[in-house]
């Protein structure tokens, strides 16, 4: 049987290792450094000596994105297919970055397209709202970006975006009102033009999940 303490050492260690700064971060740490200083803190003290690097490898993670193509993303799992009923993606979990002030917001995207003889992994679909989402953003932006790629990989009748989410720019600072849900959507084709369409997709995100 291994030794807590041993185990404990050892992923003390791992965690160091990681922690180590990689040449492509070391300007950004260096950042983030001068950031600490300027907001009156002390980035040599015991706590904060690795928090720079630890902020450049997040920062990289989060904002992964940049490194992601979308049309490409979707283009190797697009498949034939002869039906044409709305397929729709709910509740995908999407976290994003405010251009505005660096500050995040978290929310759901509900995504659904009429397919017009091609469709696409499902799976396909969490990963387009990451590829945008893991970016500097605006959610409008972002609503619309998702819904266009949709409509210009896969060329169906329709698409239709909503996003709901909460800013941490409008609940932490400024107005300060924590319960507040920014809402946005962009509809596409039959989901612009046909209300029974538009209706449809409005029902299926709606509609409680069966437990």
């Amino acid at each position: 049987m291994s030794d807590p303490a041993d185990r404990n050492s050892r992923l003390h260690l791992a965690e160091e290792l990681e922690d180590e700064p990689s040449p492509e971060n070391a300007r950004l740490a260096g950042l983030v450094r001068d950031l600490l200083s300027d907001l009156g803190e002390d980035p040599e003290r015991e706590g904060l000596l690795r928090t720079p690097h630890r902020v450049a490898r997040a920062w990289r993670f989060l904002l992964q994105g940049y490194r992601t193509d979308p049309d490409a993303l979707l283009g190797d799992a697009i498949f034939n297919e002869d039906t044409d009923e709305m397929i729709c993606i709910r509740d995908i979990e999407l976290y994003s970055m405010c251009e505005h002030h660096l500050l995040p917001f978290v929310g759901k995207a509900h995504v659904a397209y009429l397919p017009k003889g091609r469709i696409v992994g499902f799976s396909k679909i969490p990963r387009l709202v990451d590829a945008y989402a893991r970016r500097l953003q605006v959610q409008e932006r972002l609503t619309s970006q998702i819904a266009a790629t949709l409509e210009r990989v896969l060329q169906p009748l329709g698409v239709g975006v909503i996003i709901e989410a909460t800013h941490l720019c409008m609940t932490m600072r400024g107005v300060q009102k924590q319960n507040s849900v920014a809402v946005t959507s962009a509809m596409l084709g039959a989901f612009r033009k046909d209300r029974g369409t538009r209706n449809e997709f409005l029902d299926l995100i709606r509609r409680p999940v069966r437990e």
